[in-house]
């Protein structure tokens, strides 16, 4: 999956900005830094294409330059590691039912052109985006009814049905200024590219095709906590390879990419400066096709838990970049607060062969003289396990897996089909076994509805939505109803830790690894990153991170 990763590395660093202006085609330096300030950050790709053009249009993310998270902002910011929301642009919020969603609009906040941030430019930002439909970039509109501003500094969410699941995405909307956007002739063909106005930190000083250059908004809300004066974007038309050698030389201050031998490439050539971190994101797990024996006897399947080399899998596909995932379908250490009390090991369960194949032969699946492993019906056990070919990394972990069943004495061959074959036969379930990814968002709604509730399944032959096992458990989707529609933490821990115990006990899929999240940094300018001792945010989490940034 190394060609997907790079795509999807494009797109983290297209993110990794969000803003832009036309500004001038050249630029020059900043003036001498004041003191207890940063004089500008070097970082990666600003997206575009090949052939870039100033776009700041933040419901556009296809066409927009990076940087556009820079200017404008949201009602509520996440640390996605530990999935904790943060107040923003609204100041508070409470629900005063399951359906309706109340926020504080913080005061103080300006436009860059100085004009007050105020409710109606909330609720005119998701008029904008329930009348484009192209701009609803989450989706959001599925689950209102209506946003409107009840008074000045209060916005009044109405749900369609109990909204508790769909907060993160319902307010994960950029906002924009009523007074300029109320004036476009065509919202859905503006670029923004006349200095835009937001809320944000930054304002976009210079663009060409080879460079972005945003610089410090002075009138920040929270204008103390930016210690970067500008932040330069720079074009990686050379791919990979070329960025990865500007990266050992120094030539970015920050970036998110894939970097084979990154200890080797990068830190080694100035380890007091050169630093990473890639913690998890979505869980790769084996999918069993729990339709057709003997994936459908819950012996086989928590005999399996521990049939997998997962050190071997990390070292070799994943450049021992990546952690084992837990079992409980949440991500360690980041979820710790949702595992169910308790838990060993946080979920994670060791490889061991000897008692997988123990486990095996006491459920009823024993081995000939030759050493196959037979069904209950005394037949070879004979299987298929599928990884889309062109992921070199699924396919070398593809590998490793199916040398660990053969050891186990099963008769499994390894498939690899292109990827829309896979993605096909993934959905109507046609297929034994394969790799497949769920998980990895702060909706916890989501990351257990998608792959486990009966409403995401189909019968066998058509196309599923997401419950690719085809999962079907009455105790599953009554938990995945009272987390939908649960607007007290304590109520969702105890929803979610009851489908992390499913997880554990029924072994509807089997967690391996969690993906990485690429983020490389230097300390020689600016210290305050985030890393495995202080994981304040996720790599994407650019406003977090922007503001937790001090002179090194």
């Amino acid at each position: 999956m190394r060609g997907r990763k790079r795509i999807l590395i494009a797109s983290l660093v297209t993110a990794l900005a969000v803003a832009g202006c036309t500004g001038t085609e050249g630029m020059s330096a900043p003036q001498d830094t004041a003191q207890g300030m940063i004089g500008y950050l070097d970082y990666g790709d600003f997206g575009g294409g090949t052939e870039p053009q100033a776009n700041y249009n933040p419901y556009l993310p296809a066409t927009q330059l990076g940087a556009t998270g820079y200017l404008f902002e949201k009602l509520v910011e996440y640390d996605h590691f530990s999935c904790t929301p943060k107040p923003w642009l609204a100041a508070a919020y409470s629900w005063t039912d399951p359906k309706t969603l109340v926020l504080q609009v913080r005061q103080g906040v300006k436009w860059t052109d100085g004009t007050p941030l105020t409710a109606k430019d909330v609720a005119y930002s998701y008029s904008l985006i329930k009348k484009y439909p192209a701009f609803d970039n989450e989706g959001v509109w599925r689950y209102l009814s209506s946003v409107e501003a009840t008074d000045a500094a209060t916005v009044t969410m109405r749900f369609k049905d109990a909204g508790a699941s769909a907060f993160t995405l319902a307010v994960n909307v950029l906002i924009v200024p009523e007074h300029i956007w109320s004036k476009v002739p065509d919202p859905a063909t503006f670029v923004n590219a006349d200095n835009p106005v937001g809320t944000g930190p930054f304002t976009v000083k210079a663009f060409n095709r080879q460079q972005l250059t945003i610089q410090r908004n002075p009138n920040y809300w929270q204008a103390d906590k930016i210690k970067v004066q500008e932040i330069r974007f720079h074009k990686a038309d050379g791919g990979g390879p070329i960025d990865q050698l500007k990266m050992s030389r120094g030539e970015y201050d920050h970036n998110a990419m894939f970097i084979p031998d990154v200890d080797k490439a990068y830190v080694a050539r100035d380890p007091k400066v050169n630093h990473y971190w890639y913690p998890p994101g979505g869980t790769i797990s084996v999918y069993l096709n729990l339709t057709k024996k003997p994936f459908d006897d819950l012996a086989f399947r928590k005999a399996l838990t521990g049939a997998f080399d997962h050190k071997q899998i990390i070292d070799k596909s994943q450049n021992g970049y990546v952690t084992q995932a837990s079992q409980s379908g949440l991500i360690v250490p980041g979820h710790d607060k949702w595992l169910p009390p308790g838990l060993t090991g946080k979920g994670v369960i060791p490889y061991d062969a000897a008692k997988a194949d123990a486990a095996l032969t006491a459920a009823g699946y024993a081995k000939d003289a030759d050493g196959t492993r037979l069904g209950k019906d005394g037949k070879p056990l004979s299987f298929t396990f599928k990884v889309p070919g062109e992921w070199t990394d699924w396919l070398a972990a593809g590998q490793i897996i199916v040398k660990n069943l053969k050891a186990l004495g099963f008769d499994v061959d390894l498939e690899t089909p292109d990827f829309p074959t896979y993605e096909s036969d993934r959905a109507i379930g046609s297929y034994d076994a394969l790799l497949g990814v769920h998980g990895g968002s702060c909706n916890m709604f989501r990351n257990f509805a998608e792959p486990l509730a009966g409403d995401q399944s189909a019968p066998i032959g058509k196309k599923a939505a997401s419950n690719f096992v085809r999962w079907k458990d009455a105790e599953t989707d009554r938990l995945l109803g009272e987390l939908r529609v649960a607007t007290d933490e304590a109520t969702q821990k105890k929803a979610v830790a009851g489908l992390a115990t499913i997880m554990m006990e029924q072994v509807p899929v089997i967690p391996l690894w969690y993906g990485a999240k690429w983020f490389q940094y230097q300390t020689d300018k600016a210290v305050g990153w985030p890393d495995a001792k202080n994981p304040y945010a996720a790599p994407s989490d650019n406003l977090l991170i922007i503001t937790n940034l001090k002179p090194a």
